[in-house]
């Protein structure tokens, strides 16, 4: 499978605009978007990325065309549970309601800036070492087994552990001002709680990057693919925290289809690696034949009907009690 050179630089160039343009938007027009609002932003961006699988398609044919709908569908969902933590983090420093678009998109760039960085990493190791599958495969049936019994609540203690750290070392005040990491009072300079609160969320950031890379690389090895699928599951979770921020701790069963998820992807690197094993220990370094290699539809199948049922039983169980004091601000 070959992409194009053109292509792959015009969707770069044309990606980098449409986020480019999102900033300015946020320039210009600082204001707390409305649910019709977010929900136009988040179907435009969803369309945007169906309408680039279906060019994925027809320039590169049907292999890149599954290859980006998998990694999208898997990197959207991962992105969610992104959203989650970034609400935890509103939440525990009580951000002002104006101020969280800008930290949010801020949030959003330090994202793709750490998935492009382990997309590379990624990219070389795989090129240097083939065996790398086993290791990715293991790393993600562990990541997966730890969603599925604590969800994240194990990384958000590890956040909170560093940022009591930072808190206590740091002279700070209570309150923000605006989008100020320093301001002076009474001739003593102090931080803000804005530095905590970027500092929090760019650990998130790496933490779902080091998650997020292995995953794709499950089911696509064009590094092209896994950024520009990354890209457009980052794009449009600014409106969509704004669309469901008061809802998604209340999707429970979440976390249950993401671990499945993760624990899928890492069987399929695993099955993956036996069938191109070369190591010498393993089957005397001979491909073993029994391991299957599961293919693209397929794992785009089990992902979708992964998530479809983990927010399906979410919502089930939310219809069976009404929402006791949900607060949009949160």
């Amino acid at each position: 499978m070959t992409l194009p050179l053109w292509f792959q630089v015009s969707s770069l160039v044309v990606l980098s605009a449409v986020l480019i343009a999102d900033l300015l938007l946020i320039v210009w027009r600082p204001h707390v978007p409305s649910n019709r609002e977010s929900g136009l932003w988040v179907s435009f961006y969803v369309a945007l990325a169906l309408v680039f699988g279906g060019l994925m398609f027809v320039v590169g044919g049907e292999q890149a065309g599954a290859e980006f709908l998998a990694g999208w569908v898997t990197e959207y969902s991962l992105s969610i549970d992104n959203l989650f933590v970034f609400v935890l983090i509103m939440a525990s420093f009580a951000v002002p309601w104006k101020y969280q678009q800008e930290i949010l998109m801020i949030g959003i760039l330090l994202a793709i800036l750490f998935r492009g960085i382990f997309i590379l990493l990624g990219a070389a190791l795989i090129a240097s070492f083939s065996w790398i599958f086993y290791v990715f495969g293991a790393f993600l049936l562990v990541i997966g087994l730890q969603q599925f019994f604590s969800g994240r609540e194990d990384d958000i203690e590890r956040e909170n552990a560093m940022l009591r750290f930072l808190q206590k070392r740091l002279q700070m005040t209570d309150k923000f001002h605006g989008l100020k990491f320093r301001i002076t009072v009474e001739g003593v300079r102090l931080w803000t709680p804005l530095v905590v609160v970027l500092v929090a969320i760019g650990t998130a950031d790496v933490v779902f990057a080091v998650d997020s890379i292995p995953a794709i690389y499950g089911i696509t090895e064009s590094p092209f693919i896994v950024f520009t699928a990354n890209v457009f599951a980052l794009m449009g979770l600014r409106q969509l925290y704004f669309l469901l921020g008061h809802l998604i701790d209340k999707l429970v069963y979440l976390h249950f289809g993401i671990a499945f998820i993760l624990s899928f992807i890492g069987v399929k690197l695993v099955l993956h690696a036996l069938h191109e094993n070369d190591l010498p220990f393993i089957n005397g370094g001979e491909p073993v034949a029994w391991a299957p290699d599961i293919g693209t539809w397929e794992s785009l199948g089990v992902i979708v009907v992964a998530m479809g049922v983990a927010v399906g039983a979410s919502w089930w169980k939310l219809r069976k009690g009404p929402l006791v004091g949900a607060d949009p601000g949160v």
